[in-house]
């Protein structure tokens, strides 16, 4: 009988840094956005575990078909995306979630370090635990951080080339200008061989923009709403979910989906140290998805210091997957 230890090899432990607790306490920065003169909450706060979960049944939906249509075109061209980047790279995943769209490309990339980058450290944790189970033959690094503000990469991190790994529109985020912002910061972290696989929603039928986010199963309310229980959690506010109803739509004119939580009833809602009052039909805005067109990603891009952009699209053109070289 062949011994176990033969059969596999033995798995390495993840690797886990947390730079969370280095960053600035979550609590001034949420005051600020509820004490605006239109209270917002920064989708990064969607994501605690329960949010990342919430996020993964979102994918599954039919009017939601972002990520099944991301992976159909980088299963279609990643012969050409694999030659271009070329294998032994270390693979830096910006809002890894779950892992598993990286974890696709891990066969033909071959990289020599997946670095997993996301803010839900506990739902990271979690995967990455989870991921080095099926996958003994890879060094994986977990980096708990908010890469919204600064991409920063420890000395952990391997050296080599570097495929920065962007999937699921998250772009789409961030307003042009912070998108713009963001993108020059990929550019540095690339360095002077490195690559950004860049996952986009493009402009489409307003009806079908309006559906993916505001689903008859109401999942994406589920999502929306639970950001309530997190910044409870993170801010020590008294949000009871009841009083809230999910609001989603297109805005045209500025090419964005808005995702807003509208009090159903007045409300005063307190934490330590503040209180809004929010009347009847308030609104706090929790989300923007701005839509590109693939002329404005192009220019984007290459505006933000990439020297060539390789553009892959459905056969709709309803999404795209950006390759861009530094």
């Amino acid at each position: 009988m062949v011994p176990d230890e033969v059969l596999a090899p033995p798995r390495a432990a993840p690797q886990f840094i947390d730079l969370l607790a280095e960053t600035v306490d979550p609590r001034g920065e949420l005051t600020a956005a509820l004490l605006k003169a239109c209270a917002s909450i920064p989708p990064k706060y969607f994501y605690d575990r329960l949010g990342s979960r919430l996020f993964e049944a979102i994918c599954e939906l039919p009017e939601y078909p972002l990520t099944r249509t991301e992976r159909a075109i980088v299963d279609a061209h990643v012969h050409e995306i694999a030659a271009r980047i070329g294998p032994g790279g270390v693979l830096i995943d910006l809002g890894a979630g779950n892992c598993e769209k990286a974890e696709r490309l891990f066969g033909w990339l071959a990289p020599t370090q997946y670095v997993a980058i996301d803010i839900a450290a506990d739902f990271l944790r979690d995967r990455l635990n989870v991921l080095a189970e099926r996958n003994p033959q890879h060094s994986i690094l977990g980096i708990a951080q908010d890469f919204t503000q600064a991409i920063e990469l420890p000395e952990e991190v391997a050296r080599g080339s570097r495929v920065l790994f962007y999937p699921g529109s998250s772009i789409g985020n961030f307003a042009p200008e912070q998108a713009f912002s963001f993108l020059q910061r990929t550019r540095e972290a690339c360095g002077n061989d490195g690559h950004l696989l860049l996952g986009v929603d493009l402009v489409k039928d307003k009806r079908l923009l309006d559906l993916a986010y505001d689903d008859p199963l109401g999942v994406t309310a589920a999502f929306n709403l639970n950001v309530l229980r997190n910044v409870n959690a993170l801010l020590g506010s008294d949000f009871d979910v009841g009083d809230w109803r999910h609001i989603a739509f297109f805005n045209e004119e500025q090419s964005r989906v808005e995702m807003h939580l509208e009090a159903r009833r007045a409300v005063t809602v307190r934490w330590p140290g503040a209180e809004r009052a929010f009347a009847a039909g308030g609104r706090i805005h929790t989300e923007n998805s701005y839509k590109y067109t693939p002329e404005r990603l192009r220019e984007t891009l290459k505006r933000a210091g990439y020297k060539w952009v390789a553009m892959y699209t459905d056969d709709a053109a309803g999404f795209a997957v950006a390759l861009a070289g530094a």
